[in-house]
């Protein structure tokens, strides 16, 4: 029996005043690996961000990891945003502290207290991306590929049952960008859902899977040999 984790019925997407993206209706089921494609400016952003409560979900139906778009609250975002893990683009690390300072700083904003448990659970995650023994150093003194690992990390703390991943390859080399690419699908085969935004077509033909696209004010699945 596959378990929804995001579901949207005749869903629209808008930024202020302006429709976006119109009909959205998609399931994404646990343990799936989704990717998002489309052109700059078809929507893809403001679809995440409607994810994540940045925007609201002004018309249809929608629920994510158990919230209702429809109605939810300022006040039930950050509770929202702990069932997600949410990857961006320009990895949105703080380079004053370092790598496991910022993960602390996540860990006590989203209510834990308890040092040891923390520093426990931030060498697993780290650990996770291969970035175990970087956690003294701080953002500057890291390649773009280990800013995107560290941000990977960052988005596994709370044990999400989604991740959107935002353009997590947009500012890397192909090279790295194949390296993230490879943390991501070992933690989708460890039980976490992706859904990754993404124009990078080469990782798509690399690494095939199910994937929506942007176009037109909609959003469908494709076929991969017709992208």
């Amino acid at each position: 029996m596959s378990t929804p984790v995001l579901q949207l019925q005749n869903a629209s997407i808008f930024q202020r005043e302006s429709l976006i993206l119109s009909e959205v209706s998609l399931t994404i089921n646990k343990g799936e690996f989704v990717y998002l494609i489309g052109k700059t400016g078809s929507g893809k952003s403001s679809f995440m961000k409607t994810l994540y409560g940045d925007l609201p979900l002004q018309q249809g139906q929608g629920t994510i990891v158990d919230f209702d778009l429809t109605t939810l609250k300022e006040k039930q975002i950050p509770y929202l945003r702990r069932k997600l893990g949410v990857v961006f683009q320009d990895f949105k690390l703080l380079n004053d502290r370092t790598v496991k300072e910022n993960l602390k700083f996540v860990l006590k904003a989203t209510g834990w207290k308890n040092q040891n448990e923390m520093d426990d659970k931030i060498d697993k995650v780290l650990d996770k991306v291969g970035m175990k023994t970087k956690g003294f150093k701080y953002p500057y003194q890291l390649s773009g590929g280990e800013q995107q690992r560290v941000a990977i990390a960052r988005a596994l703390l709370n044990d999400p049952e989604l991740i959107l991943a935002d353009e997590p390859t947009g500012n890397l080399d192909p090279q790295t960008s194949v390296e993230v690419m490879g943390v991501l699908q070992e933690i989708n085969k460890n039980g976490n859902t992706i859904l990754m935004a993404t124009h990078d077509y080469a990782l798509l033909l690399k690494y095939p899977s199910k994937t929506l696209k942007c176009d037109g004010n909609k959003i469908f699945e494709v076929v991969q040999k017709t992208i």
